[in-house]
């Protein structure tokens, strides 16, 4: 294992450090004046898809086990560089930082939720469902709910969860395209579309285990990089995780010299206390519930290794997090000082390029053809993309965070299709219609699945229903309502029968996913909870029926309390897991 991972390291590291290159001698070109804006867009697009797709084709297999699982071979170091790039979507890059930017304090609801759903994660449930060794989260209700219908129902919730996310994903990309390469948002989508199957659709888990990695240097180094020169541009200090607090005393003397009403740093000028700790807790539970999360720790050897994977995701995702407050305060600075008070007919032409994807506008309502901050709107997914442009940094800078933002979504979206694409496949073709199906059979039946599923989302992305963030959110209620409370119960109360898991899934799942229609389409609440906090109303209702149901009728049979015991028991630590469940 050792040996492994310091081939590996070597690997990653020269790849970091010739990507480090390529940045460098893009911006000596375009500092020499040898390429413009228009061309390094192009370059770093078609650079970074085409080590995605390398990768893809090299790892492209016919076996099932390295498909499904990466063939349980997966470092922990890697398995969690990969799970952090997996779980830090276009919603963490693209949104989050602007999210924060827009709502100040009450956004630090998603850091705080996000964040804390991988503690949930690492105690209550990977370790335990790693050593199931199934395939699936659908796999493993099958086997603690014995019967064909709990597999179904999780395969639908799995889907929906999976598809909600997938769309903000697409999205994100579709954002990145249109803007960097000069095309329109929806065809933008569908061409990002191209950019997520080469990197899944040959080699399965397996391929996109090692793009996610790619694509996690290529992301944290573009997060980075803009940070740093904007902290020594403001502060004179290059450590903006540090310094971001002197930005911010600056931004609130500025906000009150300009007599806004808002301003940045009191707390719930948004939201209510309530809708900020739904969120937290829906975040928190939805993590800890997501198949395409869960499903990335069935691909380390063994349930040790598992548990140093969690770490080193928490290491990752936390380099990219304790930077985002830092992002958002800059950029808050930033828009104060360089756009707001200027003459609109001398903005330079970012703000042209901006505006034709709909997603800034001025609106010079006073007519003094003067930026006023009430009339400059920002959209939260642009506050990141944008920032570099707005900063004065070099262009190669921005097309740098394009690549980054790109990574993130291409990675999330990728691990997300493989879940749709198997649950489908594995699940529903294999466990319950043709189990003699060969091996060919099962992995054409996934791969046509993957290009059916992201077509759909690709369309619905296309109609921009609302922020990245926010649609994001929505697929955690989603998650946290059907999956988290059966999940946690069956690891840890052996008496949780079939009857009382299927209750509670379809009661947490319908539930929320009718409070989310409700809700948006009608701009009403329930005690202030938006639609991105809808769990908090289905996960208790899944605890309580899981619960009450499987009280009132009989317990499980032995076998499954007996398995419920090994899930726990601390013993053969060391040991793979018997691919109890996958075939």
């Amino acid at each position: 294992m050792f040996s492994q991972i310091d081939r590996l390291g070597r690997i990653w590291g020269m790849y970091t450090l010739a990507f480090g290159v390529f940045v460098v001698v893009l911006w000596l070109m375009e500092s020499a004046g040898l390429i413009g804006s228009r061309a390094i867009g192009w370059t770093f697009m078609v650079l970074t898809i085409g080590i995605y797709a390398t990768i893809g084709i090299l790892s492209r297999t016919g076996n099932l086990d390295e498909y499904y699982v990466a063939g349980r071979t997966v470092p922990g170091i890697f398995n969690g560089m990969a799970t952090a790039s997996d779980w830090m979507s276009a919603a963490s890059y693209i949104s989050l930082a602007g999210t924060l930017y827009v709502l100040g304090q009450e956004g630090l609801s998603y850091t705080v939720g996000w964040t804390g759903g991988y503690v949930l994660l690492a105690m209550f449930l990977a370790p335990y469902i790693r050593k199931l060794g199934a395939y699936t989260i659908p796999d493993f209700v099958g086997v603690r709910y014995p019967g064909a219908f709990p597999r179904v129902v999780a395969v639908i919730a799995a889907i929906i969860v999976s598809g909600t996310y997938l769309i903000a994903q697409v999205s994100g990309v579709g954002i990145i395209m249109s803007r960097f390469l000069g095309i329109d948002f929806r065809v933008a989508c569908f061409v990002g579309l191209l950019g997520i199957l080469v990197c899944s659709m040959l080699g399965g888990m397996k391929a996109v285990t090692w793009t996610q990695v790619a694509q996690y240097i290529i992301l944290i180094i573009a997060f980075i990089v803009p940070t740093v020169f904007v902290s020594q541009k403001i502060t004179g200090i290059p450590f903006p995780q540090l310094m971001y607090g002197k930005a911010l005393t600056d931004v609130a003397a500025t906000e009150a010299a300009l007599g806004i009403a808002k301003d940045y740093l009191t707390p719930f000028n948004d939201w209510t206390r309530a809708q900020f700790l739904a969120l937290i807790t829906c975040l928190m539970c939805g993590t800890a519930g997501l198949p395409h999360v869960i499903v990335r720790f069935y691909t380390t050897p063994n349930v040790r290794e598992t548990r140093f994977s969690v770490g080193w995701a928490l290491f990752f995702i936390g380099l990219m997090y304790i930077t985002i407050p830092a992002y958002a305060a800059f950029a808050r600075w930033e828009v104060l000082h360089n756009v707001v008070g200027q003459p609109i007919d001398a903005l330079p032409g970012w703000v042209e390029a901006w505006t034709k994807t709909g997603l800034l506008t001025i609106d010079d309502a006073n007519g003094n053809g003067l930026v006023e901050y009430a009339e400059f709107g920002l959209n939260s997914d642009l506050v990141v993309l944008a920032m570099p442009e707005i900063a004065g940094l070099p262009y190669v800078v921005a097309g740098l965070v394009a690549a980054g933002g790109l990574a993130a979504a291409l990675s999330t979206a990728d691990g997300l299709l493989m879940v749709v694409a198997t649950a489908i496949s594995h699940d529903i073709y294999f466990k319950l219609i043709n189990r003699s199906a060969s091996d060919r059979t099962r992995l054409t039946i996934s791969r046509v699945m993957l290009v059916t599923v992201a077509a759909i989302a690709a369309y619905i992305a296309s109609l921009r229903l609302s922020i990245i963030s926010d649609i994001v959110a929505w697929a955690f209620s989603l998650a946290a309502a059907s999956f988290f409370p059966i999940l946690v119960l069956g690891i840890f109360w052996k008496r949780i029968n079939t009857a009382g898991a299927i209750t509670g899934m379809i009661a947490g799942l319908v539930t929320t996913l009718g409070y989310i229609i409700w809700s948006y389409n009608t701009g009403q609440s329930i005690g202030g909870i938006l639609p991105n906090a809808a769990g908090i109303f289905g996960m208790p209702l899944n605890f309580l029926l899981t619960i009450a149901i499987s009280l009132a009728t009989a317990p499980p049979r032995q076998e499954i309390q007996a398995l419920v015991d090994r899930l726990r028991f601390p013993k053969h630590l060391h040991d793979a897991a018997a691919p109890a469940t996958g075939d």
